[in-house]
């Protein structure tokens, strides 16, 4: 986008900045109450970053440009402290004609939690564990180096594609044995305040810990554990209330995980988890008992559906079972890609549900459906793949690992490679059929 002089402008049609500092802007990627954030590429590094520009020089409202500058100051003091692979790195920060910038990693496809904070799109409960518990971690590590968040809140956590996190935005946090970035009174988001943010009383790391229960919370319900009119209404609820139990709001939250969640909420920060470490505990117990109990359903099920599948019809069920155990089941959504064109992948791919798009040099030319594989490329060691394969819908892939399969039976094996070696050379007889990606 242009503005009328020709020049690249931004989502409030300001122009974008060619360059900050010794970055290069490519464009801009969000704006909010205090400033821009612009992608770039360090070519020093060779990494793509993101450059937060904060709206410190803006005369129409001196107290946000005020806040502005302490958020600034806060981030820039931490640039190097915090080294953990679940918080987001600060790289450098600046001042260059009139712009003052953090300079962050920036990753690619992320979404922020808040959009698994909807009922209608929920995440599945194991997974909502596994998140809170790598935050949990990350914040054990901060608190761990005297740097308490105050801000934790969906939209302050990144998901990234390969389902790791990233906390973002220290712009408020409280640093051990500095005053330079203090923002005084009441900071954060009034929805994950602890009642001692909300009371202005001392706070802890104990304050972080609460507003992760907060979000747990809301990721397990769709709903904020406290919900009101207006604001005063919300910090009385805050202070004083006790929210709906979990239980009655969805089905199948364990007991104990409610009690986690529970005692994360407390609000007496004394009654509470004590460390990040504590809560990540506590939540490792429960993912356990998650996951063991979740397999059991999986598997089977898993089997019943491999079983219908037209690949498998001449496997016996010991057979099925030994490709099942060599196994991994992926979900896509439309679009997405699942393996891409130049890439080396030992894996073999069966299409479980859905339908799949093949693609050579960008240009569609075929489609899979459930029951078809690909990936003839395994049977080479180290060649590329020739094609991209990209959803077309909701996809279920089950991907078969080749150094597990050399692991099966003699019989599974030479029933394996007989079968996809059947549907190979089928698809290149058959004249309307698509091209394998070989």
């Amino acid at each position: 986008m242009t503005n009328s002089r020709g020049l690249p402008v931004g989502r409030a049609g300001r122009p974008v900045p060619e360059r900050i500092g010794k970055y290069e802007i490519i464009k801009e990627v969000g704006r909010g109450s205090t400033g821009s954030v612009y992608l770039s590429h360090d070519p020093y590094y060779g990494r793509d970053v993101a450059i937060k520009v904060y709206g410190i020089e803006a005369t129409d409202d001196p107290e946000k440009a005020r806040v502005a500058r302490k958020m600034f100051l806060s981030e820039a003091h931490m640039v190097g402290m915090l080294q953990h692979p679940n918080i987001l790195p600060i790289y450098d920060a600046g001042e260059e004609g009139g712009h003052y910038y953090v300079v962050t990693e920036f990753v690619h496809g992320a979404r922020t939690l808040a959009t698994y904070c909807k009922a209608d799109n929920l995440l599945r409960i194991d997974d909502v564990v596994e998140l809170v518990y790598k935050c949990a971690k990350a914040l054990a590590y901060a608190h761990g180096r005297g740097v308490i968040h105050r801000d934790i809140k969906p939209s302050n956590v990144m998901l990234t594609v390969d389902s790791d996190v990233r906390i973002i935005d220290f712009g408020i946090a409280i640093v051990a044995d500095s005053e330079i970035s203090r923002i005084d009174g009441i900071a954060g988001s009034p929805s994950y305040m602890s009642p001692e943010q909300v009371q202005s009383a001392e706070i802890t790391q104990r304050s972080d810990l609460y507003s992760l229960g907060a979000v747990m919370y809301e990721l397990l319900t769709g709903y904020r554990p406290f919900r009101a009119g207006n604001l005063s209404k919300l910090l009385h609820q805050i202070v004083y209330a006790t929210p709906p139990p979990i239980h009655t709001m969805r089905e199948g939250v364990p007991e104990e995980l409610e009690r986690v969640v529970a005692l994360a909420l407390q609000k007496d920060a004394t009654k509470r988890y004590a460390t990040g470490q504590d809560f990540a505990a506590d939540l490792t117990r429960v993912h356990q008992r998650l996951r063991v109990e979740a397999n059991k359903i999986d598997r089977h099920e898993q089997f019943a559906i491999l079983r219908r599948l037209k690949f498998f019809h001449d496997f016996s069920h010991a057979e099925i079972w030994e490709v099942l155990r060599a196994s991994q089941w992926q979900d896509y959504a439309e679009g997405e890609e699942i393996v891409k064109e130049g890439e080396i992948d030992d894996r073999f791919y069966i299409i479980v549900q859905g339908e799949v798009g093949v693609e050579r040099f960008a240009r569609q030319v075929g489609t899979l459906e459930a029951g078809e594989c690909f990936g003839e490329t395994s049977f080479v060691h180290g060649a590329k793949r020739l094609a991209t394969i990209r959803a077309r819908g909701q996809v279920s892939v089950m991907k078969v690992s080749s150094t597990l399969l050399e692991q099966v039976s003699a019989s599974c094996q030479l029933r394996f490679n007989k079968v996809f070696l059947r549907s190979l050379i089928g698809r290149l007889q058959g004249a309307d059929a698509p091209p394998a990606q070989r």
